[in-house]
């Protein structure tokens, strides 16, 4: 065979090869960021060349219901929008201090430069300042979290920490027994309905339930001038200090016309016992115990929901911290940015019975109307901390003095 022969081969060859190898090349994958004009930021893929969705690390030591609901319903829902990303939820309820114990690691993790293993967690940064002195925490904001901007005033209590769901304290009534017009409308309003109904209004002790703490709290908002931005976190004015004396005053006057001639319950679970059997017809409550109660029969449907129009009752909220090291930043703030979505925040209202983060402007019309006697478009929140102390200690002084502290 001639060496120009053989040459001709080689190259048929080398050509069926390389056609080969060619058809075998799989075709790029289809794009997992977000729609052009999406609000949420920019989540890239950071998984490498194996393919396979990077895990988001959430952390949460909430009670039950609300991480099945962060497994069961927001994990799916979250990676059905962002295939890039997997959430793994992991519950640290009863676990040491919960998320506290997952903070201090990440400031450790910070420090040696390694991973902290942790990309978002259900955590108030306010809780341990030492945490933001130290940096540990990502600055959250518009530009970062796009959808922050539809959250209720006055609810982001610092730069490192967003609510994504809450709760209010509502007055609840039993309407077989009061008309809706009759329903006190602001603090002055309710004090004088306790004082024309003895014995049909109660209210829990302040340390043993945020429903009672909260009516405690409004009381002192009502004696300062209704304004809780006065009330700074930290070490408590002493000024103000010594005004909580007016709100004992107001409270101990009403003390007679509470039930059973000023018998508080020990807890929230026991306020909506009462009005569940009808020992009295009006409590304060937490909205999402009240309304699961309500969804679950175990208020009757007789019982209903209003808010004060004057300066509504206290709230809380549940937030989320990103560490600043963290290994999936973009993951993340996508995880925080998705929850503030007008779905996720329906799913608060309806799967847990509690308040949306986000201005209730931007949810569904039917569900505004449904909540109208509710809506607040503000919700005071209270320092907490010292604060808190001497507003227990004060409330057992002054007003239920026949009842110890603790017991």
């Amino acid at each position: 065979m001639s060496m120009r022969f053989k040459a001709v081969i080689m190259i048929v060859l080398m050509l069926a090869l390389a056609a080969c190898a060619s058809s075998s090349t799989p075709t790029p994958a289809a794009s997992t960021q977000p729609p052009s004009g999406s609000t949420q930021p920019t989540a890239t893929q950071a998984s490498g060349t194996t393919g396979q969705p990077t895990v988001v690390n959430f952390y949460s030591d909430s009670d039950t219901n609300i991480t099945d609901w962060l497994q069961n319903k927001v994990a799916p829902a979250f990676q059905k929008q962002f295939p890039q990303y997997q959430l793994k939820v992991t519950i640290v309820r009863g676990i040491g201090n919960g998320d506290q114990d997952i903070a201090d690691r990440a400031l450790a993790a910070m420090k040696s430069n390694s991973n902290p293993q942790v990309d978002g967690m259900e955590f108030d940064a306010l809780s341990k300042p030492d945490l933001i002195t130290a940096g540990l925490w990502e600055k959250l904001d518009t530009t970062n979290v796009p959808n922050s901007k539809n959250l209720l005033k006055g609810v982001q209590t610092s730069d490192y920490s967003m609510p994504y769901r809450g709760s209010q304290v509502l007055l609840a009534y039993d309407s077989s027994k009061i008309k809706d017009t009759d329903v006190p409308k602001t603090f002055a309003d309710l004090i004088t309905w306790i004082k024309a109904h003895p014995g049909q209004f109660v209210y829990c002790r302040p340390d043993k339930g945020g429903s009672g703490s909260n009516f405690v709290v409004r009381a002192i908002y009502e004696v300062t001038g209704k304004d809780p931005s006065i009330f700074k976190p930290g070490t408590p004015d002493p000024k103000l200090l010594a005004d909580y004396s007016k709100a004992w005053a107001l409270l101990r006057d009403i003390n007679p016309d509470i039930y059973d001639n000023g018998a508080y319950p020990a807890g929230n679970t026991q306020v909506l016992t009462l009005l569940a059997n009808g020992s009295v017809s009006m409590a304060t409550v937490w909205s999402d115990q009240a309304l699961q109660a309500l969804s679950k029969g175990v208020l009757p449907s007789t019982i209903k929901l209003a808010q004060l129009t004057d300066l509504p009752f206290p709230g809380g909220e549940a937030f989320i911290s990103i560490p600043k090291n963290s290994q999936n930043l973009q993951g993340g703030l996508a995880f925080l940015n998705f929850m503030l979505t007008p779905d996720e925040q329906v799913s608060v209202i309806k799967e847990l019975g509690g308040f949306p983060a986000v201005s209730w402007s931007t949810l569904p019309k039917d569900l505004q109307q449904q909540y109208t006697s509710v809506i607040a478009n503000s919700v005071p929140n209270w320092p907490g901390g010292e604060w808190g102390t001497a507003l227990n200690k004060g409330w057992y002084d002054n007003v239920a003095t026949n009842i110890k502290q603790g017991s």
